[in-house]
């Protein structure tokens, strides 16, 4: 059910949704209620900050290096000043669009996240319950609202699960190019079952980026088993797991003989628990610790080159967005060599310190791909979208990335806040926060749907 008496979008086109959900917390303060979690960005990344793990939050919310591209990605918006324009016809609004052929209620989807059992492991039931608590809580808030999911390659649920926990709802699924094609082939196979309408390979971190805050910590979700349930469900990476067991059996391998610490029995544990079968079982078995082992090894490849792109678009038939385009010849390169869409994303700042802000490339890219296609303007060729990743907060940042090109927009960090703070109610409170503000921002700078946003609504 809505928030606060907020929108539900799943059931149809929806006006003004902005004054709905607006006028819906008003009324809810006359009786002393506040809203499920705040509405101010900054408020809610604090409030999730004091709630969530140290561990998972400097996971969450951390980047690389010194964070100033982290820094960068929100502070470049304020380059782009929106322009308020007066006395148009704006008493009818709507934020529907249409995406990849579907028709979405607004141009919004959620991000994926990995290992998104971090942000809910201070909930009831702690780190034993997290998994169940993650995607299954995203998944019945987006279905609510009828917005897609790109289920993560790094999810803390097999991607069979949050399809069905979906239902109906449009979801997507993004790759991690693994070192094993098989594995990329199965993950892909997988993801067509799933009902999964595009692929989003993420090229941008074939090897991770200098994370400060869990390298400061010394923690690293994955060697816990916490992130990787899309391998331990899948059959190619089972195979690879049993045939690392046997190798070492046959070689007569030892466990290590560095003494025991606390940590090291907790993180065995959690191996244990992660892993399919009964946890007591996986404690007496080399196969759960095989597992991250093996995971360790094939997670992503940096030897891909854009031919490489070929060889995915022999094996699938949904279309192929490309996520960490910056430069707009990496644009252009990606649609030479059969990508249906470009993301523009630094990965969140996660990658690389001192980078450009995602915004700043958004525009340039947007331009190569309009003349790639041949398109003269915003929306005239539905058939190369250009999303935009990175730095989205609030509504007014969803208005100026559309207004600058793009198709629509990932949101990432906030919603994961939402779900620390709320579960489901907090991803939907979140995600109509951000609705409500576009739905306004429109309103104010005299534009009456999304399609009409373009750079004249900036003071470029």
């Amino acid at each position: 059910m809505p928030t606060n008496g907020g929108i539900s979008t799943a059931g149809g086109a929806q006006s003004n949704v902005g004054r709905t959900v607006q006028s819906a917390i008003y009324r809810a303060g006359v009786y002393g209620r506040r809203p499920v979690v705040p509405t101010s960005p900054d408020a809610l990344a604090d409030a999730a900050r004091r709630r969530m793990t140290r561990t998972g939050w400097s996971y969450v919310v951390g980047g690389a290096g010194a964070q100033r591209t982290v820094s960068a990605n929100r502070e470049a918006f304020g380059r782009y000043r929106i322009v308020p324009r007066q006395l148009v016809d704006v008493g009818e609004r709507s934020l529907r669009t249409t995406l990849l052929g579907r028709d979405l209620p607004a141009p919004v989807l959620f991000a994926p996240v990995g290992a998104l059992e971090l942000a809910v492991q201070h909930q009831r039931g702690g780190r034993a319950a997290a998994p169940g608590n993650a995607e299954p809580a995203l998944s019945r808030a987006a279905r609510d609202l009828g917005l897609p999911v790109v289920i993560s390659s790094q999810a803390s649920t097999p991607m069979e699960q949050t399809a069905a926990a979906l239902g109906d709802s449009p979801r997507w699924f993004q790759l991690y190019w693994s070192s094993d094609d098989a594995l990329v082939e199965s993950f892909v196979s997988r993801a067509e079952a799933s009902g999964c309408e595009a692929i989003v390979v993420t090229v941008d971190t074939h090897v991770l980026g200098w994370r400060t805050a869990d390298l400061d910590l010394g923690y690293l979700p994955f060697a816990r088993a916490e992130g990787i349930a899309q391998y331990l469900s899948d059959p190619v990476f089972r195979g690879l797991v049993e045939a690392r067991v046997r190798t070492a059996a046959s070689a007569g391998e030892e466990a290590t003989s560095e003494r025991p610490t606390p940590a090291a029995v907790r993180s065995l544990l959690s191996m244990a628990r992660h892993h399919p079968g009964p946890t007591l079982r996986n404690l007496t078995q080399p196969h759960a610790r095989a597992a991250v082992e093996t995971f360790l090894d094939v997670f992503s490849r940096s030897t891909l080159t854009w031919a490489d792109l070929a060889w995915l678009r022999e094996r699938t038939t949904l279309p192929i967005l490309v996520k960490g385009i910056q430069h707009p010849d990496d644009a252009r390169a990606a649609l030479d060599h059969g990508a249906d869409g470009i993301i523009v994303s630094n990965h969140g700042g996660r990658q690389i310190d001192n980078a450009v802000a995602s915004i700043d490339a958004l525009g340039p890219v947007v331009d190569v791909v309009r003349e790639w296609t041949g398109a003269s303007g915003p929306g005239t060729d539905g058939s190369v979208p250009v999303l935009f990743d990175s730095g989205i907060r609030t509504g007014a940042d969803v208005f100026t990335a559309l207004a600058l090109g793009a198709d629509a927009v990932l949101l990432g960090r906030p919603w994961v806040y939402g779900l620390a703070l709320a579960g489901a109610d907090g991803v939907r409170a979140v995600a109509e926060h951000v609705l409500a503000e576009l739905d306004l921002t429109m309103a104010l700078a005299g534009v009456s749907g999304v399609e009409q946003i373009g750079r004249a609504n900036l003071a470029l």
